[in-house]
């Protein structure tokens, strides 16, 4: 039976393939459209899934899709009647439902069927479900509690579950208007930062401010007991009618969410364009404080009326990695699973394994360990790449078949100082590079961040970069850590090790590591032990390879990237590019 999973009509749209209840491939549409988080119909992730899989676009059996037309049509209705913008708002959900019921239109023109074909084999799953299904049907747990925080989907913001088998029991729901996403959304655009997906921007920043404005922060939302939270309504304007989601030129866009009384408590806003003042990251670190008491009382919540020792968490939520690090800490779930795109791409996934359980009532045993479900290139298509771009004036080629001697000529120059692409295997499932599409460098040097910041990334300086670790010398270098293969939990670093790895220890001693499995990754694996029998420290820099845009995902869009920004080493498969003015490396 082969189930493709869709996130549509929504930001970060996505495809995900299962055959026979295993994954065969995810994407995000992103990577293909080069627009960050675009929105739409994920044409050509659908097609590069089909492709992957060796199947045509007749073979699917069911188009799942992440969206519930109807879904809580009491609840939208109670809202729109007891609230005076309420009809506005249920008149807006009415026109994406009927854009919606295009979909079969838009699914069957992108792989050259008939509307009718998709539509006899579309099904509908709720947003919130497929949350929770694409977090617990890949954890490999048998049982567990489930926890989906996001903004909204299908008019929820929170839902809990109980996960058993092949079955989950949603518990308890959040309805619209009250989000801890949408809080964070919120303060996020009050600090400035008004592209969507920008919360990740003031995680970063929070570390360099003090939490002086938590009362202030605490009196946008209130705590319930049970788990459950209010936002102060007079301070948002998400529930008026007046803040929708936009997507005219493929990226989403949406309108400020706070109001005035926002001001009030918190001072003026910040433009975008104005400078990040210590007030802004004292408000940074504030609101992170607030968003994660507010996170560990829904999970404790959660907690009460599901009493795991295991927790599976989903959601736009989920990738704050700063507060996934303290879950432990702060509730009594002693495991956590979060699969590596936990947000609305990850719904893809999740509404393709929900409609697979549901129809066979038993578990497909999966249990996702690493995130390399993209794209892969041959070293066949790869040479085509390098013989047919622009500038190979510009550096040296030089073949390396054997793995070994490629990772120690890579290693070399790394602890040489040198940036490099690594471009390798299958492209990573989610918002973070894993080592297949990554930019590696030294993390021993104090200099490194601003280094490949005014090389190649030109962004935030506040921004940290990340420690891919080998997985046996966790303990040596981090905290009351864990393995985590998707790089989505942050730790404090060892006190003794921070001055031995400056580059990736963030400005409040922790780091957001990526554990590498020699099972699971075994060359990035290699290429990080080569380093570490040089220089004795099994850990790389690792960020994105990319230089504000998607991560690349074909090599001429990673030659493109190495051309036209001053990294030193491109190593594509088994072909090294080495810039002209860069040395051999040493010995």
């Amino acid at each position: 039976m082969l189930i493709l999973g869709l996130n549509a009509y929504h930001g970060d749209v996505a495809a995900a393939l299962i055959r026979d209840g295993e994954l065969v491939a995810a994407l995000e549409e992103e990577r293909f459209a080069r627009i960050k988080h675009v929105a739409g119909i994920p044409g050509a992730a659908m097609r590069a899934c089909l492709a992957m899989a060796g199947a045509e676009p007749r073979d699917v059996d069911v188009f799942a899709v992440a969206r519930a037309r109807r879904a809580h049509l009491w609840p939208k209705l109670r809202f729109a009647l007891t609230h005076r913008p309420g009809v506005k708002l249920f008149g807006q959900h009415q026109r994406t439902t009927t854009r919606t019921e295009r979909l079969p239109d838009a699914v069957g023109a992108a792989l050259g069927l008939s509307s009718e074909h998709v539509a006899e084999r579309l099904h509908h799953v709720e947003h919130h479900p497929a949350h929770l299904a694409s977090a617990f049907y890949a954890s490999g747990f048998d049982e567990a509690t489930c926890c989906a925080i996001d903004a909204f989907g299908d008019f929820v913001s929170t839902s809990v579950a109980a996960g058993r088998g092949s079955q989950l029991h949603v518990l308890d729901r959040t309805f619209f208007p009250h989000s801890l996403g949408l809080l964070y959304l919120a303060v996020t655009q009050f600090l400035g930062f008004k592209k969507y997906g920008d919360e990740y921007k003031v995680m970063g920043l929070a570390p360099y401010g003090q939490p002086k404005y938590v009362d202030a922060v605490s009196q946008l939302l209130t705590l319930i007991p049970g788990g459950g939270f209010e936002l102060s309504l007079d301070c948002f304007n998400h529930w008026t009618g007046n803040v929708t989601m936009d997507w005219a030129g493929g990226e989403p866009t949406i309108p400020d969410a706070y109001t005035a009384r926002v001001a009030e408590l918190l001072g003026p806003p910040r433009r975008p364009d104005d400078e990040v003042t210590q007030r802004h990251k004292d408000l940074a670190a504030s609101l992170q404080r607030v968003f994660e008491a507010s996170v560990f009382h829904v999970l404790n919540g959660a907690h009460a009326r599901s009493p795991h020792d295991r927790l599976c968490l989903a959601g736009g939520c989920a990738m704050n990695s700063v507060a996934n690090g303290k879950i432990r800490q702060h509730t009594p779930f002693r495991e956590l699973y979060i699969q590596p795109a936990s947000g609305d791409n990850g719904t893809a996934l999740g509404a393709a394994l929900h409609v697979w359980h549901q129809q066979h009532g038993r578990s497909a045993g999966l249990r996702m360990e690493h995130g390399y479900w993209g794209t892969s290139y041959s070293d066949d298509q790869i040479a085509s790449a390098i013989d047919t771009c622009g500038g190979t004036e510009r550096f040296r080629r030089t073949a390396i078949a054997d793995e070994a001697a490629r990772c120690h000529r890579t290693a070399a120059h790394i602890a040489d100082g040198r940036v490099i692409g690594w471009f390798q295997g299958r492209m990573e499932w989610g918002a973070r590079a894993l080592g297949n599409r990554s930019i590696l460098a030294d993390p021993r040097r104090a200099d490194m961040r601003q280094i490949i910041n005014v090389k190649i990334k030109f962004r935030e300086t506040f921004r940290p970069f990340a420690p891919s670790i080998l997985e046996e010398a966790i303990d040596d270098y981090f905290v009351d850590a864990v393995a985590d293969p998707f790089m989505i939990q942050v730790y404090p670093v060892r006190e003794e090790q921070r001055a031995a790895i400056p580059a990736v220890t963030h400005v409040d001693g922790s780091g957001r590591l990526q554990s590498v499995s020699r099972r699971t990754n075994p060359l990035y694996w290699h290429l990080i032990d080569a380093f570490r029998q040089r220089t004795g420290v099994p850990i790389l820099l690792n960020t994105s390879f990319n230089e504000n845009e998607p991560i690349v995902q074909q090599p001429a869009e990673a030659l493109d990237c190495f051309l036209r920004t001053d990294m030193d080493v491109l190593v594509l498969g088994s072909h090294v590019l080495e810039k002209v003015d860069v040395p051999a490396p040493a010995a």
